[in-house]
């Protein structure tokens, strides 16, 4: 039961933080989306014809404002060591994302034939942000935020990659492994280490 209470406090707080960075994210990556299509002269934007180069842009700038604030602030705790790795399974991630998107949009735009400014936003920022987004939730926990989480006290799955660098098993902990490990000291005739001697009196 601890460890039940530990785990959904720990989603808990990590839901409430991916939520706030989130919105905000979506906030960038709508109204990326719809200044590219709409904020023009007779609401013509510079992509007014191109909603999937818009919303590909929308999404790349929302991307990177929220891998900001998920590696600052969500799991701030303990980030990788290597942010361009970390950064690179966050790209990979979202760009799953980005394709279910893509296709709602694609789909509401070439094959329903529904181009107006409702049913585009509808499609890409509705149904596609939404089922984007349980995607990222799944693929952030399990691929990108691992070692966070487990910072925490999430556990991740027995499949999951490793982290940058495991922790000890139980089996082996530090202490352990350098009691088990001979001891070297120098010896005193010959100046070179022995593995087994006595330290000298």
């Amino acid at each position: 039961m601890r460890r039940l209470r530990a785990t959904y406090e720990v989603l808990a707080r990590e839901a409430a933080k991916f939520g706030i960075v989130g919105g905000v994210a979506f906030v960038v990556n709508t109204g990326t989306f719809n200044l590219l299509r709409f904020a023009g002269p007779g609401s013509v934007g510079v992509l007014h014809g191109k909603p999937l180069t818009a919303n590909v842009i929308g999404v790349v700038v929302s991307t990177v404002v929220a891998w900001l604030g998920n590696r600052f602030w969500t799991f701030r705790h303990r980030r990788r060591a290597s942010a361009p790795r970390e950064l690179l399974l966050f790209a990979v991630m979202n760009a799953a994302g980005l394709a279910i998107s893509l296709a709602c949009l694609g789909f509401t735009y070439y094959v329903l034939d529904l181009r107006g400014a409702v049913a585009t936003n509808i499609s890409a920022n509705v149904v596609g942000l939404v089922l984007g987004t349980l995607f990222r939730w799944w693929a952030y926990r399990r691929f990108v935020f691992t070692t966070e989480l487990a910072e925490e006290g999430w556990v991740a799955p027995a499949d999951a990659p490793a982290a940058d660098a495991p922790p000890a098993t139980a089996a082996e902990t530090p202490a352990d492994a350098a009691a088990s490990r001979p001891a070297q000291v120098d010896d005193v005739r010959g100046g070179q280490a022995r593995p087994g001697s006595p330290a000298p009196r």
